[in-house]
């Protein structure tokens, strides 16, 4: 387990998670009609993500791993219901919109995950973090200003729901200290698994797609799987809105790989995406170059 003492030591790894996460979408492009078998990505991708994160545990742990599920409580149970609510809402919102647009939504975390941490946690949120908020939250309206495409309402609407849950998870993870981390993202995808197989039998669909749709689906939940042990990692030292402000390296990527013509999407974005894009990398090269140290730290037990 890394030992991470100093805040700032933490900083590039969460922002690994971010880019780790910015492929999401570039993967969810490629699989064969998307909009059509979600609850089949859903349910692959959450047993991937499950059955890695136990591997990891039992790599870590040893093969007591398992009791860490008796010692959840209740902020593992809501964190995990809150990130799995995350990825289910995720590709609802992308099947339904730009990736510009979902990813926009995502950029929303630090806001509501600064509030839910104020409210619950009684998290002050520092000067420095404000300033970058801002900044972000200037990048976010220019970009939104050429996104009003036709027929995007639900995307929105899901992709606000996805960063609700993804902040729920993050304030979480600062909840209590005895929580173990890495359980609660198990736990995450082990909900979305479950809520995935009910829909799929109550609609009497098949379980599995094509071999290529699954490959992806299980790449996703791989590299999501990655992001999120990361992310774990980074908690333990970076407050909770913090967190969520480095992690818009997602946003960032996520618009660039769907865009990179020679990549094979070409999804162009606009101009004022790109230079709200600019503006969301400038507030986390900001808040990375003059981070104060947080003593508030929590094991990854």
């Amino acid at each position: 387990m890394l030992d991470l003492k100093n805040p700032k030591v933490a900083i590039p790894i969460v922002l690994i998670a971010g880019i780790f996460w910015s492929f999401g979408p570039y993967v969810v492009r490629h699989i064969d009609q998307p909009e059509t078998v979600p609850w089949q990505y859903l349910f692959t991708r959450g047993l991937v993500i499950f059955l890695l994160l136990n591997m990891y545990l039992f790599l870590e742990e040893g093969k007591d791993f398992y009791k860490n599920y008796f010692k959840v409580g209740i902020s593992g149970v809501v964190g995990g219901i809150g990130l799995g609510t995350a990825m289910i809402t995720f590709i609802w919102s992308i099947t339904n919109t730009t990736a510009a647009i979902t990813l926009l939504c995502l950029a929303a975390m630090p806001f509501i995950t600064a509030l839910l941490g104020f409210l619950f946690l009684k998290e002050k949120i520092s000067l420095t973090v404000w300033v970058a908020i801002i900044v972000a939250a200037a990048g976010i309206c220019i970009m939104a200003f050429d996104n009003s495409e036709k027929n995007t309402l639900p995307g929105l609407v899901f992709g606000l729901i996805s960063a609700l849950g993804f902040s729920i998870f993050s304030v979480s993870l600062r909840w209590r200290k005895e929580t173990p981390k890495f359980t609660t993202v198990a736990l995450a995808g082990l909900f979305c698994f479950l809520f995935s197989a009910v829909m799929l039998m109550s609609n009497g669909a098949s379980f599995l797609s094509t071999g290529k749709n699954e490959a992806l689906f299980a790449t996703h939940g791989t590299l999501v799987c990655m992001g999120l042990i990361l992310y774990s990692i980074g908690s333990k030292n970076i407050p909770a809105a913090d967190l969520t402000l480095l992690s818009l390296t997602e946003v960032i990527g996520g618009i660039f790989w769907v865009w990179l013509p020679w990549l094979g999407i070409n999804e162009v974005p606009s101009t004022n995406t790109i230079i709200g894009g600019f503006f969301i990398f400038m507030s986390i090269f900001y808040y990375s170059l003059i981070m104060q140290s947080n003593r508030r730290f929590i094991g990854l037990n």
